[in-house]
């Protein structure tokens, strides 16, 4: 059980990670939770993952709101032995007070020192968090210079519908500002100016002519409105790292042409029997990737600044779109398994990141990554490489088009497939060599499943 009352901070969910962001409270304050009982669920720039519990007790208080990034180490939640024990937070939390703040708007413990809310530094942006908090600023004086005393969900209300916060009357205890005067503010204020009266435009001078109906001024449009969204943790770490690579890695693209006639035949008559999950498109060209490294072992590295990180096993990132953004799990072993067995590993990884369930080791490694656009239409594009990576290949659609065959003329089905390289690993003879084989496996698909 929990000594009499503890304080719970956010564990380090992801190796050099400084901050992540409490997605959903599953345990809600006042429920009894046993070791090992998933407290929340934490989102990091790349996956979802759950904080257990570490030691019995009452869930007594959440320290940190759902949805405001939380330093690791900082004070989350509150656990005490059993329910309705007296405890002095201001005294648990000792320096920790202005880190953390409340998720729920509450009165102050009787008894206990009462503080101002901390709110945003002047000409701070409301996104540029860097506490546990979306409120872990200085406090926001009135206009007298006296504070004012909200809590911090209604501080980030106001500041999110740009109301300051001294023009709110507060009806929680003591006058402190809460949701609900927000809301009520909100409610109560007036709509916003429409177009300009057609009254105020001055007469015009001319008269139309006669028989021509007189032109009626347009009706000035509003300007569009628009929403500021904070940036989440995902796609923080996409905008940095594809930043870092488009800027730091030296690319260079490789694109090849490739018939499909023969794979899609060969993927027909596998799904027919339907005995097994339908294979794909994408599956095959997992391990068409595979079959090429094989081919070209030395295009299997990584780029680092001790060395050459040579692998001897293929396993292949694949590039999954979620509604936070781009994740990449990796399919380990490709080389290994059968294109049902990738079919399968690919689908389940698929499903668990649009989820939010991927492990952070799922999300780790791989020889290279597979882009594949082709489903909505893409006919060719450039992907940037995933450090540290040396390699990644973005695919296209299928599409009928011309080509020569034995110097007459005819239609087939073709995927145009670019490799990303880079240059620092991969010279381009040795990149041209690995999109070759890469071809040659795609358009003769028993090689890359033998």
């Amino acid at each position: 059980m929990a000594d009499v009352a503890t304080i719970i901070r956010l564990p380090e969910v992801m190796a050099n990670a400084t901050e992540a962001v409490i997605a959903t409270w599953v345990a809600p304050e006042g429920s009894t939770v046993a070791v090992g009982d998933v407290l929340a669920e934490i989102e990091t720039e790349k996956a979802v993952v759950e904080m257990n519990a570490e030691e019995a007790g009452v869930l007594a208080k959440h320290l940190a709101a759902a949805g405001a990034p939380v330093q690791v180490g900082a004070p989350v939640a509150l656990l005490l032995d059993s329910a309705g024990e007296d405890y002095d937070l201001d005294a648990l939390l000792g320096g920790d007070g202005a880190a953390t703040a409340p998720a729920t708007d509450t009165a102050p413990k009787a008894g206990s020192t009462t503080t101002a809310d901390p709110g945003p530094t002047a000409g701070s942006s409301p996104t540029a968090d860097t506490g546990t908090t979306a409120d872990a600023a200085a406090p926001e004086p009135e206009s007298g210079g006296s504070r004012v005393f909200a809590s911090p969900l209604a501080r980030k209300l106001a500041r999110e519908a740009g109301i300051p916060v001294d023009v709110l009357e507060g009806t929680g205890p003591g006058g402190r500002i809460v949701r609900r005067d927000v809301e009520r503010y909100l409610a109560a204020a007036p709509a916003a100016g429409g177009a300009p009266s057609a009254a105020a435009d001055p007469p015009s001078d001319k008269a139309a002519p006669s028989g021509t109906p007189s032109p009626s001024a347009p009706t000035p449009l509003a300007a569009a409105s628009e929403e500021l969204v904070p940036h989440t943790p995902m796609r923080r770490a996409i905008a940095r790292r594809l930043t870092e690579s488009k800027g730091t890695v030296p690319h260079f693209y490789l694109v090849a042409e490739c018939r499909v006639d023969a794979l899609l035949a060969l993927r027909a008559q596998a799904n027919a029997d339907g005995t097994r999950t339908k294979l794909s498109v994408n599956d095959f060209v997992l391990k068409a990737v595979a079959a090429a490294f094989r081919a070209v072992p030395e295009a299997n590295v990584a780029w680092s600044d001790e060395g050459m990180r040579r692998f001897s096993g293929v396993d292949i990132a694949v590039a999954v779109a979620t509604d936070g953004g781009l994740l990449t799990p990796v399919v380990r072993g490709v080389d290994r398994l059968t294109v049902s067995e990738v079919s399968v590993s690919v689908a389940d990884l698929a499903a668990r990141a649009r989820e939010g369930r991927l492990r952070q080791d799922e999300l780790e490694g791989g020889s290279t990554t597979v882009s594949n656009l082709g489903m909505f239409g893409t006919r060719e594009f450039s992907a940037i490489i995933n450090p540290p990576q040396a390699t990644i290949l973005a695919v296209g659609a299928a599409i009928d088009s011309p080509v020569v065959v034995d110097g007459a003329l005819t239609v087939a089905k073709v995927m145009r497939c670019t490799l990303s390289a880079d240059h620092r690993a991969i010279d381009g003879a040795l990149a041209a060599r690995w999109l070759a084989a890469f071809q040659q496996a795609i358009e003769n698909p028993v090689i890359a499943l033998v």
